[in-house]
Formats: structure tokens, C-alpha cells, sequence
């Protein structure tokens, strides 16, 4: 996102600064939202691992790993192709960074497991270790109330774990049961931590909106104050 956003400040087309150009502005407001999404929960997840006396810390861990590890994965490669994009034919080129990090992109879901892989794991947490999701779900819950759109979005993540679990294949299920938990736990943490501006643009890209697309961010999003933070 920093390379991206560089660029896009030192760039000029039509007059101002690419950064400047409304499409511009918020693609690169929505690549720093998803960095600020996994940061969020990596720094969780690593005070998790470091707090190794704690049962209910080491039970979250035990489940949020593997959400985030899935998700992280997943958004990675388009993450990158996108911050590539803001650099045209140049950010394409073998011996520019971004295009190194393009072609590593897909090596993490090779190396930490496959998205099946992992998406099973999270199923054997659930129904081997159901502490791990009461843990989950007590750290998510504790952004509670602040936004009633996250409230709406974990209600239906319930319902899906419940009918996931009993279905005769919840293999068949849980990519769907893993998107929503990463997403779930990534709003919570920034509803918590985050500035309100970040925190009320992801809920409503990713949790209420057409969040598949980069710089797809709803109406009357401050796109530019978000970008700023790139």
C-alpha cells in the first residue's frame, strides 16, 4: 500500500496528483483499509501467543489463527495486483518491488496450507474444541452495540456456524463460515481501535457493501482522509 500510495503522490495526470483523482482516492483509501484490517488482528493474535498462561487467550488463538491465516491468504494476491495496478506498466516489471511481492502472493496459501485446508482445520476447532469458538466469539462480541450493522452481520454468522455444524456436509460450508468469522473479528478490533472514520468505512464496504472489488466503497466514505493514513 505504501508503494502504491507513493506513487499515486508523486504522479501526476490531468492536472493533480493521481492520489487526488477521486477513482484514485479510493482504491487506495480501500487497499489501506484491508491493511489495517490484518494488521488489527495479527497484533492481536500476537498478544494471544505471548500471553500463553491464559486458557481463554490460548483458545481464541487456537481458532483465530486459522481464520486469519485463510483470509490473509485469500485477499493477499488481489491485495497486491491491485496496489500493482496504481503503478501502471512499471509496477509490472520484474525488478520493481510490487511485482516481486505480485508473484510471492500466491506461496502463502502453498506453504500454510491450501484455503481447504485450512477451512477444515477451523471446522475441527469448532466441533473438537467448541471453547475455541466461545472464545472467538467473546472477543468479537466486544465491540457489541458500537454499530448496528456489525450487530446484524454477527447475528447471521451465528445462524450460519449453527446450520454449518449441522449440516450433513459442513465441509461444504465452512469458506463461507471462515469469511465471515475473519471479517466479523477484523470490524470488531476496528471499531475498537481504529479512528471512526476507518472503522465505519469497513464495516460498510465489507460487512453491508460490495467489498469483493477494491475502491468499490460506499457512498459518502471519506476516502481521502483514509488514504491520507496510507
Amino acid at each position: 500500500v505504501a508503494e502504491a500510495a507513493w506513487h499515486a503522490r508523486h504522479r501526476w495526470a490531468f492536472g493533480r496528483a493521481l492520489i487526488d483523482q477521486p477513482a484514485m482516492t479510493a482504491v487506495v483509501a480501500d487497499l489501506q483499509l484491508e491493511a489495517e484490517a490484518a494488521t488489527a488482528v495479527s497484533l492481536r493474535l500476537a498478544r494471544a501467543h505471548d500471553d500463553d498462561a491464559d486458557d481463554a487467550e490460548r483458545a481464541f488463538r487456537r481458532l483465530a489463527t486459522a481464520v486469519e491465516k485463510y483470509w490473509v491468504c485469500k485477499r493477499g494476491p488481489g491485495h497486491a495486483a491491485e496496489a500493482l495496478e496504481c503503478l501502471g506498466g512499471n509496477g509490472y516489471v520484474e525488478d520493481f518491488p510490487l511485482a516481486m511481492r505480485y508473484r510471492e502472493q500466491p506461496v502463502m496459501a502453498v506453504w500454510e496450507g491450501s484455503g481447504n485446508v485450512v477451512a477444515l482445520d477451523v471446522l475441527r476447532a469448532l466441533r473438537r474444541e467448541p471453547g475455541s469458538y466461545d472464545a472467538f466469539e467473546a472477543e468479537v462480541a466486544l465491540a457489541a452495540g458500537v454499530d448496528p450493522r456489525f450487530d446484524a452481520y454477527q447475528a447471521g454468522t451465528r445462524a450460519l456456524v449453527r446450520d454449518a455444524l449441522a449440516a450433513d456436509e459442513p465441509e461444504a460450508l465452512m469458506r463461507a463460515v471462515v469469511v465471515r468469522l475473519a471479517l466479523g473479528l477484523q470490524a470488531s478490533l476496528l471499531l475498537r481501535t481504529a479512528p471512526a472514520v476507518v472503522a465505519d468505512a469497513f464495516v460498510g464496504a465489507r460487512l453491508t457493501g460490495d467489498g469483493h472489488l477494491y475502491g468499490a466503497l460506499p457512498a459518502g466514505t471519506d476516502a481521502r482522509a483514509i488514504a491520507a493514513r496510507a
